[in-house]
């Protein structure tokens, strides 16, 4: 039987959970993930641990921060007036947004902190600072 190798278009089943057990995301109920491997497509950790597999091989994956998202970046944290929020959005943590950055790019925030002046928006994403653990199921290569 094949095993999968660096270069081959794998497709997989997975689940993945944070240290409190809780899922963060997963393809159940959905087409498997497809994806080059070693190609940089999916985060590192996940990616160096599929060659080897076989097609129907299952694994436990444990992913350290440093090789998922990375670990927080304080220089992602923006204090941001609050005058400077519409009326209509709600100014309370954990509130994801969609700001635009000065050359146009738009990005993902989410409000980190609610202050009497200003408000804390983070761009880290979500997962970052996160271990996190995916059970795999290889289904094709090629």
């Amino acid at each position: 039987m094949s095993e999968v190798k660096a270069g081959d278009t794998v497709s997989i089943h997975y689940t993945g959970t944070l240290n409190d057990g809780s899922v963060f995301d997963s393809s159940d109920g959905r087409e498997p993930l497809q994806f080059t491997v070693g190609s940089g497509q999916i985060i590192s950790g996940l990616d160096k641990a599929i060659p080897g597999m076989a097609i129907g091989d299952e694994k436990t994956v444990n992913v350290p921060a440093d090789e998922a998202y990375g670990q927080k970046d304080p220089h992602a944290m923006q204090p941001v007036p609050r005058d400077q929020f519409p009326a209509d959005i709600p100014l309370e943590v954990g509130v994801q947004l969609q700001v635009q950055t000065p050359n146009g790019q738009v990005m993902s925030v989410s409000i980190a902190e609610v202050g009497e002046e200003a408000v804390i928006l983070d761009a880290n994403h979500p997962l970052a600072g996160k271990d996190l653990t995916f059970e795999i199921k290889l289904v094709s290569i090629g």
